[in-house]
């Protein structure tokens, strides 16, 4: 029986082969993005040692490239280079197979819940819901998807099938691929190798999305989840359009034994929950926005909005600016914070 099976599996694999030395070989394209912004904030804790910025940016290469074979099957790779990080130079890897199956992707990825969520409009470059507002001042982060981020996983999405599409993601929690840290007689240094600081766990997420444009208005829904350890978040999101405005938000919920386990238990957390508004007007080669965002952990309140200005100069090339404000409401006055800031600057995509 096993010599049948090796057989088989030995004629699998030299067709499966024959199909692919007829088609093209695969060629990496390069594209990737460049933000330069400049900007201030004023807030309560500055005279204690709060977080000043004048300048921020963030750069990013990809490196995509795919090959169909003879039976129409798409098989490709994408890796994205990080311009400036003191942990793990690539951010994403992973490879994907397109077909009339629908797509899978396997590598170092966001998960289905994360890449299929639902967010109020915003444009510009900070924003009150996981939009960057925590890189110019000292706040507690608002996030209606708060998904596991970056994680070696397997992802399934199905074909669009009038507008509806699901997607499924699989993940370890191994943190593999990471940086380490690593203490030698010269002192501590970071190395990038098989990183098992992960608990193990397994890490699920789903998500369903509707997405389609009728005659006079367009329409975009999400419905999505994660488990991790003895606890989920979960979440819904919705955008309608019309002319050119469009209008939408969205509600996250995450409970408070999410990501912990029997191994590493930890009492006294509390469920968190997240939601956000927010308009936005585009007009020939200018958008603007509107946003705010609500979050509730425990005794903290956090809560932010933001003006969003994206004018587009030229192919790849839009000047961006927004100007915003927050309040971080903590148990005790001590750590209360709260102030505004404005940022501009420049986002070239190639």
């Amino acid at each position: 029986m096993k010599k049948i099976l090796f057989a088989s599996s030995a004629i699998v694999a030299v067709a499966f082969a024959g199909q692919a030395s007829a088609s093209e070989p695969i060629k990496l394209s390069v594209g990737g993005y460049m933000e330069q912004w400049a900007g201030f904030a004023d807030q309560d804790l500055d005279s204690a040692g709060g977080r000043v910025n004048a300048f921020q940016s963030d750069t990013e290469v990809y490196f995509t490239g795919s090959t169909t074979l003879d039976n129409g099957i798409e098989i490709g790779a994408r890796i994205e280079l990080e311009g400036e990080t003191s942990t793990d130079q690539v951010d994403e890897q992973f490879l994907f197979v397109n077909g009339g199956f629908g797509r899978i992707e396997m590598g170092k990825n966001d998960s289905a819940a994360d890449a299929m969520g639902v967010t109020a409009p915003s444009v510009g470059p900070v924003g009150p819901n996981d939009g960057g507002m925590e890189d110019w001042v000292n706040m507690t982060v608002i996030d209606t998807v708060p998904s596991s981020g970056d994680q070696n996983r397997v992802t399934y999405y199905t074909p669009n099938f009038g507008g509806f599409q699901a997607g499924v993601s699989f993940a370890d929690n191994s943190q593999t691929n990471g940086s380490l840290n690593v203490s030698t007689t010269a002192g501590s240094q970071s190395i990038y190798a098989s990183d098992t600081s992960g608990n193990g766990d397994n890490v699920l997420s789903a998500a369903v999305a509707y997405s389609n444009d009728f005659d006079g208005f367009s329409l975009g829904l999400s419905l999505e989840g994660e488990n991790q350890g003895e606890g989920n978040w979960y979440g819904v999101g919705a955008n309608v359009g019309f002319g050119n405005f469009t209008v939408g938000g969205s509600y996250g919920r995450k409970e408070d034994d999410y990501g912990l386990s029997s191994r590493n238990s930890t009492t006294g957390l509390d469920d968190t929950d997240a939601f956000d508004l927010g308009v936005s007007y585009a007009m020939d080669a200018a958008s603007v926005s509107a946003t705010y965002a609500y979050q509730e952990t425990g005794s903290t309140e956090t809560q932010g909005a933001a003006l969003g200005l994206s004018y587009t100069l030229g192919a790849g090339v839009a000047w961006q600016s927004s100007v915003f404000w927050f309040d971080d409401d903590k148990a005790g006055a001590a750590s209360d914070n709260d102030g505004y800031g404005a940022v501009t600057g420049l986002k070239l995509s190639f």
